[in-house]
């Protein structure tokens, strides 16, 4: 899967993590719905593009849109928002963080 950003070696790290956000739990990447393409993060997608983001919407819930960093399994926006601090399938840990930017990803 085609993670688009960079991190301080110039490019994501095996995990997705990005120049902005790369703790240990920093390991997901989202597919925007503008341009359907996977970054890592929001500051990562205005660097790398023209456009605005497009939040996907409510009933968008079931649309595959989330890149587990360690698995590379694809969560879907319900199964990541209901398990935004772990992997359903590898049980890694993702940023608890991550939901204070749901806002700029989501219709909520």
């Amino acid at each position: 899967m085609l993670v688009h950003g960079k991190n301080v070696f110039g490019s994501i790290d095996q995990e997705t993590r990005c120049n902005h956000y790369n703790t240990e739990v920093d390991r997901i990447a989202i597919k925007f719905k503008c341009c359907k393409e996977y970054f890592p993060c929001y500051k990562c997608h205005e660097e790398h593009t023209s456009h605005a983001i497009e939040k996907w919407a409510k009933d968008e819930r079931d649309t595959k849109a989330i890149l587990c960093g360690s698995c590379g399994n694809e969560l879907t926006i319900h199964e990541y928002t209901n398990h935004g601090t772990h992997c359903p399938k590898c049980n890694a840990q993702f940023n608890i963080n991550c939901q204070m930017h749901y806002h700029l990803y989501f219709e909520l």
